[in-house]
């Protein structure tokens, strides 16, 4: 499968206008706003648990990166509420389950070999971090050579001029956001997902305030595809 793989090219996903596939498990399903590969895959998606769901014990060998967007989600390091982060290594195991539902915004095999850090934050609840650049605020999720993850936080009314190194991406958690870039102008809201290529810069701005995920760096050395 391949799906928004030409990363040289923006892309844009809002899941409103998706559908949810099901997964290989019984109450798993999955958006998915790029992929390469088929179950063993690169790949970004939304994730949903239905209440009481698992997913199977497996090995994430190119590492597995995730922010709870809904809910709780489980595994045997420990309950993620909403606003967590977790940055789980290459080669790390887990056995994920949702005893009441969730939603989980998650990265797969993205992971350059070398990165073993295991990150857990719980974003939501903790104001240290945050550092202040013109109108916006940014917090540092995790860090690797060129990659970066923050979260980045706009009050009603600011703007934020935006270059990511090395390529983009932004999902938002909450509120609207405005991108205008290369002469056009993309509103969207919580859970739509923006991809920009290398090179390409952009204006964020927000009417009603706003928190986003951005990550950047990624695009312009991806590790190895995984086996088949």
């Amino acid at each position: 499968m391949r799906l928004n793989a030409d990363f040289s090219r923006r892309a844009v996903l809002r899941p409103g206008e998706s559908d949810w596939l099901s997964s290989p498990e019984s109450g798993v399903d999955r958006l998915m706003l790029d992929r390469i590969g088929d179950e063993v895959a690169r790949a970004t998606s939304l994730v949903r648990y239905a209440p009481g769901s698992r997913f199977s014990a497996h090995t994430h060998s190119g590492g597995e990166e995730y922010l709870v967007l809904e809910g709780t989600f489980s595994d045997e390091s420990g309950d993620y509420p909403q606003g967590s982060y977790v940055h789980n290594p290459v080669g790390s195991e887990h056995t994920p389950r949702s005893e009441d539902g969730c939603v989980i915004f998650v990265k797969l095999h993205w992971m350059q070999p070398g990165d073993q850090k295991t990150v857990r934050l719980a974003t939501s609840s903790t104001e240290e971090g945050w550092q202040s650049c013109g109108e916006a605020e940014w917090l540092l999720l995790h860090e690797y050579g060129a990659e970066r993850s923050e979260l980045l936080r706009l009050e009603a009314g600011s703007q934020a001029e935006w270059a990511p190194s090395g390529g983009g991406e932004v999902l938002v958690l909450s509120g609207d956001m405005t991108s205008r870039f290369q002469g056009r102008t993309e509103a969207l809201s919580r859970n739509d997902w923006l991809r920009l290529p290398i090179g390409v810069g952009v204006e964020l701005s927000t009417e009603t305030g706003c928190r986003l995920f951005c990550k950047q760096g990624h695009l312009a050395a991806p590790p190895p595809l995984p086996s088949p």
